[in-house]
């Protein structure tokens, strides 16, 4: 049975070509992973409010380079692909950026992010998924980008909301954090927004 409408974004739209540096124009960069980061991405892991808001926690460095690989192999793949944040100036690792649940052919994926203590308060991620959704919208093509966070989790409702996301809704139990379920806003940004 033939579809009615042509994919947004054929296949191969991102792994066509190496993965891009995304700078923001503003001090940040957002980069591939590299092993070398795996001390600054188990150290960052060890933060107790980044194990509040996240469902993995890393035990060794060694663990980390497994996700690192996991992570270089996601461009490839067309699924989920993350990128590092640094500091344009030093390339000190301030955090992560993602495109998770790619589905090229709907044009729509979910962005993802998290910080370092040491990043947050100064708009890194706000920074960083807004160039993110603007490579992604304007430059790639995607249609749609979906954002959700743990409804209590008030600083991350404000990066979406200076990211350009629109709070579209609450999903409800629809994550299992250590602490129970969570309630998850949905925000959303499209093309044209």
């Amino acid at each position: 049975m033939p579809y009615l409408t042509r994919p947004v974004l054929p296949a191969g739209t991102l792994s066509r070509s190496p993965q891009p540096t995304i700078p923001t124009g503003d001090g940040l960069l957002l980069r591939p992973w590299r092993a070398e980061d795996a001390p600054a991405v188990h150290a960052a892991f060890q933060d107790p409010v980044m194990l509040q808001w996240h469902i993995r926690a890393a035990d060794s460095e060694e663990e980390v380079r497994g996700w690192i690989s996991e992570w270089q192999r996601g461009w490839e793949a067309e699924r989920d692909v993350q990128w590092a944040v640094a500091d344009a100036a030093d390339d000190r690792l301030l955090g992560r950026v993602a495109l998770r649940q790619v589905q090229l052919g709907d044009g729509v994926a979910e962005v993802a992010y998290w910080t370092t203590a040491a990043a947050r308060g100064r708009g890194v991620a706000a920074r960083a998924t807004g160039a993110l959704s603007r490579w992604a919208l304007d430059g790639i093509g995607f249609q749609r980008l979906e954002l959700t966070h743990a409804v209590a989790n008030e600083a991350s409702c404000r990066v979406a909301a200076k990211a350009g996301f629109a709070l579209e809704g609450t999903k409800r139990r629809a994550l299992l954090h250590p602490d129970g379920w969570h309630d998850m806003h949905l925000h959303g940004r499209v093309r044209g927004d």
